[in-house]
């Protein structure tokens, strides 16, 4: 996968992958991998590596080396494409020996090995090893939680695409069911959100899938960047999977272009009802 995703899946998963990468934990390090760390969380994967790879040697730090080298060389290889980097993250992940690592640094080796799953598109293994981990999120913070949820759906989502037809709907329950359990927990969760409509909408609950995209709007005054990285992706679905499905099962073919556009002026008057208006004065 290139810089970020460019294609549009069966439920137009777009949200947020296409971020930096999940923040890695900053314990008490040595000063050379602390200072690895913080330059892996800036986004400064090169240097990252570059500063890491001194300590590989250190017989007690090597294995936490290895976690930082393999988690920004997938970082990279999300902005290169380049296999070699590819290559480089899952044999630093496979040398990492998770008993040496503490809880938290144990959670990140399983992010970092589910995500070089996805990346080299083995779609099924991949959301097996984030279902390990997601209900674990909370230990993340917000943002990076939010990253690990869509992961973990739009693997499954990946995943469902290769399936004969009559399987798909159980993967996309298991997305719904993981979703509502994140809802509950914070009702803010925009990847959840989100997920909440496409999962619905791929399975063809179409009148759930319109309940989920409406809920996902307002859900967005509960989310501390006010739905910023959610509304175009949110606006998208509705616009382009939502509203196109919900006119064609109500028309068929016929007045199925003067459909979609009351639909979708009902969706744009639903819209202005409910905006916030610190977002509007956002920049």
């Amino acid at each position: 996968m290139g810089k970020s995703r460019t294609w549009v899946g069966i439920a137009l998963t777009c949200w947020a992958i296409s971020s930096p990468g999940l923040a890695l934990a900053a314990p008490a390090d040595p000063p050379t991998l602390a200072e690895a760390r913080r330059l892996y969380n800036q986004g400064r994967f090169d240097a990252a590596i570059e500063a890491a790879t001194p300590v590989l040697a250190a017989p007690e730090q090597g294995t936490e080396a290895q976690l930082v080298i393999g988690r920004s060389a997938l970082e990279r290889f999300r902005q290169t494409a380049d296999p070699a980097d590819l290559t480089r993250a899952r044999e630093a992940l496979r040398q990492a020996d998770a008993w040496l690592l503490d809880a938290r640094d144990r959670l990140d080796l399983q992010v970092g090995l589910a995500e070089a799953l996805y990346l080299e598109e083995s779609f099924g293994a991949a959301a097996d090893l984030f279902d390990s981990v997601v209900d674990r999120a909370d230990e993340l913070g917000p943002r990076a939680r939010d990253q690990l949820l869509d992961w973990w759906a739009t693997a499954l989502d990946r995943h469902a695409q290769v399936l004969p037809t009559r399987q798909r709907p159980a993967v996309y329950e298991r997305i719904r069911a993981g979703m509502t359990r994140q809802l509950q927990r914070d009702p803010g969760s925009g990847a959840a959100a989100y997920w909440m409509a496409a999962s619905a909408r791929v399975a063809g609950d179409l009148d759930r899938a319109w309940d989920a995209a409406q809920a996902a709007w307002v859900r967005m005054q509960l989310m501390p960047d006010l739905g910023a990285g959610l509304r175009p992706d949110l606006d998208r679905l509705v616009l382009q999977g939502i509203i196109p499905d919900r006119a064609r099962r109500l028309t068929g073919q016929q007045d199925l272009e003067q459909a979609i556009t009351g639909m979708a002026a009902e969706w744009e008057a639903f819209k202005q009802r409910w905006e916030d208006p610190r977002a509007v004065r956002a920049p």
